[in-house]
């Protein structure tokens, strides 16, 4: 079966890093997957057909945090002791949260353009391109390992949590023109 006490990185076999072979990735999930699926112990004990279920929600999470660049910045940091609390976490970067604040208002006035789905792919691709120099900054400061890095590594994994909720509304938007 699978080993419990081995980290996500462990259990797919891959170095622990910000950057993750996504194919690598699959493919050692795929072979998890087959180990421990509950079908294959459709005819053991139940404790062990248990275990099989708790084995493969324990896969699945663990791909999933690795798969995400945002959950697997955070699961790094857990890694390194620090257990960033997202709910309770708030931004203290004023120019951070105007540009934030500036983001939402053009994510708001996007229907009122001449060229929505142009405007739209605008704000797709900064996000995207800021959501990418956060994970690199998340990186070099993760990578130094330093007390005052990892602090603002937290703040970084802070912003990077902005940038993917304002991603998925664009995505949310984009449906909505699309089916419009």
């Amino acid at each position: 079966m699978v080993d419990l006490t081995k980290n996500y990185f462990e259990l797919f076999e891959l170095p622990v890093s910000c950057q993750v072979d996504q194919q690598r990735l699959a493919s050692q999930y795929r072979a998890l997957q087959r180990a421990v699926h509950p079908d294959r112990f459709a005819g053991d004990s139940e404790r062990q057909q248990r275990l099989s279920v708790q084995y493969a929600s324990w896969v699945n999470e663990a791909f999933n945090i690795l798969k995400q660049p945002l959950n697997r910045a955070i699961y790094l940091l857990k890694l390194a002791g620090r257990d960033v609390d997202m709910e309770r976490s708030t931004i203290m970067d004023p120019q951070f949260l105007m540009e934030q604040m500036a983001l939402r208002e053009a994510v708001s006035d996007i229907k009122s353009q001449s060229d929505p789905e142009k405007e739209l792919e605008r704000l797709v691709d900064r996000v995207d391109r800021d959501f990418d120099g956060c994970f690199l900054q998340f990186e070099a400061c993760w990578l130094s390992g330093s007390d005052q890095e990892l602090d603002q590594a937290e703040t970084v994994v802070r912003k990077m949590q902005f940038m993917v909720k304002l991603s998925a509304e664009l995505e949310q938007l984009k449906s909505e023109l699309l089916d419009g």
